[in-house]
C-alpha cells in the first residue's frame, strides 16, 4: 500500500520502465496535472470537497470528479474552482 508521497515516486519510477505503462501515463499525464493542481489548491486553503462544492454552488460528487483526473474542467469551472479556494489560474500557452 502506497502511504506516502515519497512511496508514490518511488512506485511511479518502476513503474515507468514498462513501455506499456509509460504510453498510457503520457496520455493521460495533462489530465492528472490538472487534477494534482485542484488537490493542491483545495488542500492549501483548507477546505474539504463538501465545503468547496458549497461555495461552488454544486456538490461534492462534482468536485471528486474533477480532482480524479477523469475529466477536463471548463475555464469557467476552474476560475470557479480557483475563486473558492483564493487562488488564481494562470494559462501560458508555449
Amino acid at each position: 500500500m502506497i502511504t506516502s508521497w515519497t512511496d508514490f515516486d518511488y512506485v511511479k519510477k518502476k513503474w515507468l520502465k514498462d513501455p506499456a505503462f509509460q504510453k498510457a501515463y503520457e496520455e493521460l499525464a495533462f489530465e492528472y496535472k490538472i487534477a494534482l493542481e485542484l488537490i493542491h489548491a483545495r488542500s492549501k486553503s483548507g477546505l474539504t470537497q463538501e465545503e468547496l462544492a458549497q461555495k461552488m454552488g454544486t456538490t461534492q460528487s462534482v468536485i471528486a470528479r474533477l480532482e480524479s483526473g477523469k475529466t477536463l474542467p471548463s475555464l469557467k469551472t476552474l476560475y470557479k474552482y480557483a475563486q473558492a479556494t483564493g487562488g488564481h489560474v494562470h494559462l501560458h500557452i508555449r
